[in-house]
């Protein structure tokens, strides 16, 4: 039996790296260093797989077939590619960080925030660093893809 204070302590490391996630993700937006949605995720990694540092794939509803084959894809391609991976479940608070809409679109329409690849970032490397070592700590305790939660705000 785990006692409750390792539970507190997973629970604050799990914030921990989440509000790192977002602060990283929003810089890497406003530093052009992120690219959204799965096609235009799936052209910058064919083009140019060595500048993306890390691979978010974000959803809430794991019963979409279409989404878990590309996140399968997507994956494996980064697997092989040495590309971190975090699997996220917050699409909501991504909408809420990121801008649900996107200029190109129709104000109603969302934009694709399934897939997001993090490519160089300038700043912020603390951030950066945070997420990829609790990537890298979850992968030591058997868990082929890591997961976050973010938390509604």
């Amino acid at each position: 039996m785990i006692p409750e204070q390792s539970f507190v302590s997973i629970r604050n490391r799990m914030q921990s790296v989440g509000r790192a996630l977002e602060e990283l993700l929003v810089t890497a937006q406003k530093q052009h260093c992120l690219t959204v949605g799965i096609y235009e995720s799936a052209k910058l990694l064919n083009a140019d797989s060595d500048s993306v540092v890390l691979c978010v794939l974000a959803a809430d509803d794991a019963d979409d077939v279409a989404v878990q084959i590309h996140f399968t894809l997507l994956q494996s391609f980064c697997c092989d590619s040495g590309i971190t991976i975090l699997r996220v479940a917050g699409v909501q608070r991504l909408q809420q960080l990121l801008g649900a809409a996107d200029a190109n679109r129709n104000p109603g329409e969302l934009r694709d925030l399934h897939c997001m690849l993090v490519t160089n970032p300038e700043a912020d490397h603390s951030r950066l660093q945070e997420v990829g070592t609790y990537c890298q700590e979850s992968l030591r305790l058997d868990q082929w893809v890591p997961e976050l939660v973010l938390q509604e705000r």
